[in-house]
This record gives C-alpha cells, structure tokens and sequence, in this order.
C-alpha cells in the first residue's frame, strides 16, 4: 500500500511524499489528534543551525500524536482501538541497565525520523499504548508524550533524591513545568510543590500547587528542584536553584537550551548537590502518563491546558496550525484528517 508522508523540506515548506508501506508484524495506526511541540516549530522556522536542518531535512514532523488501529497484523490490538503513538525508535542493540531513551543508536520521531505528519503510520505493537476515552474528551491524549516526559522526569528525581521532600521547586510557567509540577503534585501528594515563573497570567493556571512566585522571597528555601525554563531563561533559573535549594538537593534539568550555560560549580560543592539530566521518556512511562490521564481529576487539570487549534485537511491547513501555535499561552491540539 502507498502512504502519504508530509515532509518538511525547507523551513515552512511541506511537500508530499509516496511511499511503499511494509505491513509485515505491523499495526497499520491513522493519526487522529497531534499537537506541536517548541521542537516541531524551530525545524519548521528554520530556528537550528543550517548544519542541522541539512542533516535532519526532509522529514515530517509531530511527536506527540494519538490515532485508531485500522488493522493489526501483530495480533495485538482490536481494530479501532484508540492508542497513543510512542515516537521512540529503539535500538538493534539493548544497552543492560540503560532507559530506552537513552540507548546509543536509537532514533525518535520527529528528529531525523519521519514523524506522524503521515495519512497512516505502520507501528511496532511496542510502540502503541491503548487508552479508554472515559471522559468524551480524545484529544487531550495526544499531549501523552510530554507527559510521559514529566513521568520519566519526576521516576528519576525519585530514584536519585534523599527522603526529605517537604518543598520542590519547579522553575518554568510553560507546557512542560505545568505538567512536571502536576505529575508531582499527583505522585507526591504530602510534598509542597512551589511553582517560579515570569508570567502571572500563566502562574494563575497553577492552581493546584501550594505556592506560586514571580519573585522568590530572599529568605526562601526549598530541599530540590526541576529546571523546566530552557532557552535563554535556563542561566537564571540554575543560579537561583543553586542560591535558594537546601544542601544535598537534587536538581533535574529538563530544559532545552541551543546554547552553553555556565554554571556555579563552587556552590553546587560547597551544597553536595547532585545534578540529574533527564529528556524524552520511554514505554513505562507512555503507560503510567495514560493512567493519569484517565483519571478524572488529573485529566480535567490536563484539559485547562489545551487550546484546539483548527482541523487539518489540506497542506495549507498544516501551515495554519503553525501559526495558530504561536497565539496559545500553552498546548494546541489539532484534529489530523488528511
């Protein structure tokens, strides 16, 4: 069967691509929701360096997606099921001890990968989580990946902090320190979870953590910390962090920044902090972001996040949405019908 591939070419054009599809073990999925993420719009604006955008182009974009099963010829899944599609492409070779996400020679979608801009898209089984609409709300399931990310961020802040966990700070007012800060709030329900940002009217979302700031107090003190600031923004929030967190914090870095950032090496000795670098997510963490999102309270919290950005039909459409991102304080979701 021939697909059709929507590829980034050049920053913002789209071009259409044939391809002969293999359906041998595969589950044949059709993209129903997506939304963008800041990675999807630097390719898409041409905002990466010209090396990396000749070696990552032509491609298509969106990694966070959920879809229905046409046909499975795995065997796994009912048709219509509805799953969510995981962008992870794992490696030939299993590194013992190593998250997927982290493995050597393992790809992702949207990255030098063709992502699910695509009429249909042949998966792995182990590439699909199934998940129960209970709440008529489907596209608040396609936003799965980024929390997914919050999960896998929040399992190794966990596995690498001491027990004291009275106070965490997140720094960041965005998509991913709403979500950080809720998967916290969700799994460590007896810890006090204070949110630092710069814009009250996003702070305002935050309304199920225990603190907000724009301004941190002077005498203000915290046991650890997620940097969810990234870009231009990351410097600051990493100097705050090693000013204010209490000695022997543990620190997660989740932001991304195009730039090298200094940081404070004498005071993170002089705390005994530890640094913890987390990115992407893998399957565990797909199936534990869907049971959250099938919880009411956590899906409803989740739906304050999402704008709805218009249908995709056409290739124009998809220039459209692109646009529309740019005017949401946080996610736009869109309903994929090409």
């Amino acid at each position: 069967m021939i697909n059709c591939i929507y590829q980034l070419t050049s920053p913002g054009k789209i071009n259409l691509k044939f391809e002969d599809v293999n359906f041998k073990g595969k589950v044949i999925v059709k993209p129903r929701y997506m939304s963008i993420c800041h990675a999807d719009q630097r390719y898409y604006r041409g905002r990466r360096s010209r090396e990396v955008l000749k070696k990552k182009l032509p491609m298509a974009l969106i990694h966070e997606c959920c879809g229905e099963v046409l046909e499975d010829y795995s065997n796994t899944f009912s048709v219509g099921s509805k799953v969510v599609l995981i962008p992870n492409v794992l490696s030939d070779v299993h590194q013992e001890g190593i998250f997927e996400n982290y493995q050597k020679g393992s790809g992702f979608r949207s990255s030098g990968i063709d992502g699910f801009m695509q009429e249909i898209v042949a998966m792995d089984s182990n590439r699909l989580v199934p998940f129960n609409d209970y709440y008529g709300n489907e596209k608040v399931f396609a936003i799965t990946e980024m929390i997914s990310v919050a999960v896998h961020a929040v399992e190794r802040f966990i596995s690498n902090s001491h027990e004291k966990k009275e106070r965490i700070a997140v720094f960041g007012d965005g998509n991913l320190g709403f979500l950080v800060s809720l998967v916290l709030k969700r799994t460590l329900p007896n810890s006090k979870i204070v949110v630092i940002g710069r814009h009250e009217e996003k702070l305002a979302h935050f309304s199920f953590a225990d603190q907000t700031f724009v301004d941190i107090p002077e005498n203000f003190e915290f046991d650890h910390s997620f940097e969810c600031t990234g870009g231009a923004g990351c410097s600051d929030a990493v100097d705050k962090i090693i000013k204010f967190i209490n000695p022997q914090g543990t620190v997660v870095l989740l932001g991304v920044s195009e730039e090298k950032v200094p940081i404070n090496t004498r005071n993170i000795l002089e705390k005994g902090l530890t640094f913890v670098g987390a990115s992407r997510s893998g399957f565990n963490d797909f199936v534990n972001a869907v049971k959250f999102l099938e919880e009411e309270k956590f899906n409803r919290r989740v739906c304050n996040l999402i704008s709805v950005g218009s249908k995709v039909n056409f290739i124009d459409d998809i220039h459209k949405v692109f646009e529309e991102v740019l005017n949401v304080p946080f996610k736009l979701v869109f309903e994929w019908n090409m």
